[in-house]
C-alpha cells in the first residue's frame, strides 16, 4: 500500500489558485484509497484554516488530513514537557496548537520549559528580549520551521527562520527545528499514516525542504516542477543542493501515471 505526504504551496496551489492537475491528483488518491496527509511548514494557520484554503482552490480536504509545523511542535513538546508553561512567539495556528495540547502561556515571574517560535508578523524587540531571557534561563528553544523567506502576493517576505536567526544570535542557543526538512515533522506524519516509511511518497516542489525531509525520514520522494523548481532550473538546483528526488515529473498527473505502473509492495 502506498501512502503520501503532500506539500501544499507550489505543489497543490499557488496562492488562491490550484496548481494544474492538483484536484485531479487528489481524486486519483481517493479513488485508489491511498492514505495521504497534507503536511505544511506554515505555522500561522490552524488545520481548519488550511483545509478551508484547500477547498477554496477546489481541492477536497478535511482538518484531520492536515499536519502543520505548529501541531508537530506541540506534539514534540508534549512528549518532553517538564511543565506545561510555554512562551510562544507566533500567530493563530501556533497558539491554537499549544492550547489544544494543554500548554499555558507563561505567567509573570515563571520560567517556562519551552520557548516556541513560528512566523510572527508582529515580532518586536520586547519579544526578542523575553525569548532570549527565558532561553538563557534554561528553556528549550523550539522552532516550528526554518524557512527564511515565504512567498506572499508574488513577493518574498521574511519567514520564521529569519526571526529565529535573531533569537539564536542573541541567546547563543540553536533551536530544535520541527518543520521540513527536519525528520521530526516527517516522522509524526509517517506515524499518522501508519505505514512503513519506505512505502510513503513525499511529494513536493522544493528540493531543500520536501525532498530532503523525505530522504531524511527514509521515504520515497517525488519532485513536481510546478513551484520553486522549474524544468529550466532543475539541473542547476540539483547541482547546487546535491539533492535528487527518486522521481521528477512536470505535474502531478504525470506522477500518478508513473506510480500506476509501479507494482504494489
Amino acid at each position: 500500500m502506498k501512502g503520501f505526504i503532500l506539500d501544499l504551496d507550489g505543489t497543490l496551489y499557488d496562492g488562491d489558485a490550484p496548481i494544474p492537475y492538483a484536484p485531479a491528483f487528489i481524486e486519483w488518491l481517493r479513488s485508489h484509497h491511498y492514505p495521504y496527509l497534507y503536511v505544511t511548514n506554515n505555522s500561522s494557520r490552524t488545520p481548519e484554516q488550511v483545509a478551508a484554503h484547500l477547498r477554496k482552490t477546489g481541492i477536497e480536504a478535511l482538518p484531520e488530513e492536515v499536519l502543520t509545523s505548529s501541531q508537530a511542535a506541540a506534539l514534540y513538546m508534549q512528549e518532553r514537557a517538564s511543565n506545561k508553561q510555554v512562551y510562544a512567539i507566533g500567530e493563530t495556528g501556533l497558539q491554537q496548537a499549544l492550547q489544544d495540547a494543554g500548554f499555558q502561556t507563561v505567567e509573570q515571574g515563571s520560567q517556562p520549559a519551552f520557548v516556541v517560535q513560528g512566523i510572527d508578523r508582529e515580532f518586536s524587540y520586547a519579544k526578542l528580549s523575553t525569548a532570549v531571557r527565558y532561553i538563557r534561563g534554561g528553556a528549550a528553544f523550539i522552532l516550528t520551521n526554518p524557512d527564511h523567506l515565504l512567498p506572499m502576493n508574488h513577493e518574498l517576505h521574511p519567514g520564521a527562520g529569519s526571526i529565529a536567526a535573531s533569537i539564536e544570535r542573541a541567546s547563543q542557543v540553536e533551536p530544535t527545528i520541527i518543520g521540513k526538512p527536519s525528520p521530526i515533522i516527517m516522522n509524526y506524519a509517517i506515524a499518522r499514516l501508519g505505514l512503513p516509511s519506505n512505502q510513503i511518497w513525499v511529494v513536493g516542489d522544493n528540493l531543500q525542504t520536501d525532498i530532503q525531509g523525505g530522504l531524511a525520514a527514509g521515504c520515497r520522494t517525488a519532485l513536481v516542477l510546478t513551484g520553486l523548481v522549474k524544468p529550466n532550473t532543475l539541473e542547476a538546483q540539483e547541482q547546487r543542493t546535491g539533492i535528487r528526488a527518486e522521481l521528477v515529473c512536470d505535474h502531478l498527473m504525470l506522477l500518478a501515471e508513473a506510480l500506476s505502473q509501479e507494482k504494489e509492495g
